[in-house]
């Protein structure tokens, strides 16, 4: 008897009143947070700072690709291609990926950085590496008639340091980049 009454009293605590209590907090203390860090513009959900969106304009900064089904970027099915670095899928699918982008921008001949060009491990990524931003800023500057210092300005202002100063990599968030070039520049892109 006493087991069992030990064992209701524990499974009631954590099993109901700790959950109710961690979702109350998140909820309260860290909204946007726990509501899914929904990114809203003229009253509708645009996405989420969290998960990846496909951008295949040129005049949008790319994403890393994703390896979900059926349809990429999908949050329901969130994983990655598994395929190793020996597979010959894996380097088919890099070719084709190097391809596109040098067909996209043919007047750049840096190296293309690694994530513009790999899934991540979710599929989801919503992030970019510096790198692979500053890849992008000359195309999408030239595209949209902008300078490319503006470019890099906005690419600056949704860059994320490092967690403590060591944890991680910069990363830059593409959804909000994007967002904020039509924002600012609709104007210029519809010339």
């Amino acid at each position: 008897i006493p087991s069992l009454k030990l064992f209701l009293l524990l499974s009631v605590l954590t099993g109901v009143i700790y959950p109710l209590a961690v979702s109350l907090i998140a909820g309260t203390v860290f909204e946007h947070d726990a509501q899914g860090s929904l990114i809203v513009r003229d009253g509708k959900v645009v996405g989420s700072e969290l998960i990846g969106q496909p951008f295949s304009s040129p005049e949008y900064f790319r994403g890393r690709p994703s390896a979900t089904s059926p349809h990429p970027y999908n949050a329901a099915a969130s994983s990655g291609s598994n395929l190793g670095p020996t597979n010959g899928t894996l380097h088919e699918a890099i070719k084709s990926r190097v391809a596109d982008l040098r067909a996209l921008d043919p007047l750049n001949p840096a190296p293309i950085p690694v994530d513009l060009v790999t899934t991540s491990g979710s599929g989801l990524d919503p992030h970019i590496s510096l790198a692979a931003a500053e890849y992008q800023v000359a195309r999408v500057a030239r595209v949209r008639r902008l300078r490319e210092n503006d470019v890099r300005e906005i690419v600056a202002r949704h860059s994320q340091r490092r967690v403590f100063h060591f944890i991680g990599e910069p990363v830059v968030n593409v959804l909000r980049v994007n967002l904020e070039l039509d924002e600012q520049f609709s104007k210029t892109t519809s010339d």
